[in-house]
């Protein structure tokens, strides 16, 4: 039976897939930087055989054929880790001072490798081609995503549709979870300074404080979009950072503030930017000051294809269980996944890593997250199960 083959594989490169793992985890590398990972990925397809080019830099694109001609889908993974300074105490933390795998991109990049392993072992057992997409640049804008689409990732041959998975903290290991439709926000950064005239803070009146006139921006932004979030379209508005170079008895003569937009509808995105700009420009005007605003559009909505989603749930409720396959809420982070959400039909899921017997229950992108390695078996062996019944469909 196939699903058995596909379990045997898996558990039988287990212990190898791990090795990966670690060896990237212990090696990370910032966004578009990926140079060491992706020489590693080649190096493991080129022992397996698998054909693969390199594309947008640092990108990997590997090509697996079924025994008969059929259609094409693709897998994605992210390489990319994050500006981090590792906490854990582990053998492979890791050696790059600074940057981590904080995101689980180590998992997902040698979860696929995994993947690709059986689906080669398989080639007998499924026809069409699978398209392994190893892509840099997820954490970091423009998103590897979209410059491997103007590349020509998606051609040649063109998938019919797309798989990622994505770990998931939250979630035991040995689960997974799915959402069909809205998944994922829209992201946008907003950069602003806020100009005023600086001086003495004992002479009020011979400045215009641009404290001030950011607070009652930051207070009606708050209350604006505070108000307009709703449980059908939410939407996120917040600040993280604000730097003033005053002192105790200095006005600065402006304000620099950054901070993120977030939302789950195309239109209330685009009219939320209006409605920012408007807010800043009247209150900068009615103290006097003035303003620069720079809106950055990020990531758009990642939206799972109904039709993929719900086979993909199936499928995975078949390989592990249907009491270990959960339902997914909206999440107001985002991905740059949903640059492929936009063109093919493309099923975004989540992988358990959780362990909270063994005390792994870090959430992402902190300076302690790990995962359960056994769900890395669950990850590689699911990914090849969907792939082929996604081909067979």
């Amino acid at each position: 039976m196939l699903l058995d083959k596909i379990k045997s594989l898996a558990a039988i490169n287990f212990e190898t897939v791990v090795g990966y793992r670690r060896h990237i985890h212990e090696n990370p590398e910032l966004s578009y930087q990926e140079n060491n990972t992706a020489n590693f990925i080649s190096s493991v397809l080129e022992k397996q055989g698998i054909s693969h080019i390199r594309m947008a830099g640092t990108g990997v694109i590997g090509t697996i054929k079924g025994k008969k001609s059929g259609k094409t889908i693709a897998l994605r993974a992210d390489m990319d880790a994050l500006p981090i300074q590792e906490k854990n105490d582990v053998p492979y933390k890791s050696a790059n001072k600074g940057v981590m795998h904080a995101c689980g991109h180590d998992v997902h990049t040698s979860s696929l490798l995994g993947t690709a392993i059986i689906l080669n072992e398989l080639s007998e057992e499924w026809n069409g081609i699978v398209k392994l997409i190893f892509q840099p640049g997820e954490e970091k804008l423009p998103g590897g995503a979209s410059i491997l689409i103007k590349e020509g990732v998606l051609e040649n041959p063109a998938p019919a549709s797309i798989i990622a998975q994505h770990v998931f903290p939250s979630l035991e290991t040995g689960k997974a979870g799915f959402a069909a439709g809205n998944y994922m926000a829209a992201c946008d950064e907003i950069y602003l300074t806020v100009k005023g005239k600086g001086g003495h803070a004992a002479l009020p009146n011979s400045t215009i404080n641009p404290l001030l006139i950011t607070s009652e921006i930051l207070l009606k932004l708050q209350d604006t979009f505070m108000n307009a979030a709703n449980i059908e379209s939410p939407l996120v508005l917040a600040f993280g950072k604000m730097t003033a170079d005053g002192a105790t008895n200095i006005i600065p003569n402006e304000v620099v503030l950054e901070g993120t937009f977030r939302t789950m509808d195309e239109t209330i995105r685009s009219e939320g930017h209006k409605t920012i700009t408007e807010i800043i420009s009247s209150t900068a005007k009615k103290w006097g000051g003035d303003y620069d605003l720079r809106i950055e559009k990020g990531y758009p909505v990642l939206i799972n294809n109904e039709e993929v989603t719900k086979k993909a749930k199936a499928n995975a409720e078949a390989y592990l269980g249907k009491e270990n396959i959960v339902t997914l809420e909206p999440r107001m982070t985002s991905e740059d996944f949903a640059y492929y959400t936009r063109i093919k039909p493309c099923c975004f899921y989540r992988l358990g890593t959780g362990n909270i017997a063994k005390g792994i229950i870090s959430g992402l992108h902190t300076p302690t997250f790990n995962i359960d390695e056994r769900s890395i078996e669950t990850g590689m062996g699911l990914m090849a199960w969907l792939a082929i019944n996604e081909l067979q469909q």
